[in-house]
């Protein structure tokens, strides 16, 4: 009798460990999407912001290698 519910507790251990750990991983994928989504957010704010000053970076970046090709000979 005794090792029968010795079994049962194990067992029942077994089910609650594996339920944690389910859990866990969830989590871990819940956070994985959270940084993509994120990631997503940095990407679209970068592209907007090139759009909209695309023509004022590109002149900012020639006038740079203008100066450092003009220094350089």
């Amino acid at each position: 009798m005794l090792a029968s519910g010795a079994s049962a507790v194990l067992e029942l251990t077994f089910i609650k460990a594996r339920a944690l750990s389910r859990h866990f991983a969830s989590e871990r994928g819940q956070a994985m999407v959270e940084y993509g989504l994120i990631m997503c957010l940095v990407v679209v704010v970068v592209l907007v912001t090139l759009i909209v000053l695309g023509n004022q970076v590109r002149n900012t970046y020639c006038n740079i290698l203008g100066q450092v090709v003009g220094t350089g000979s």
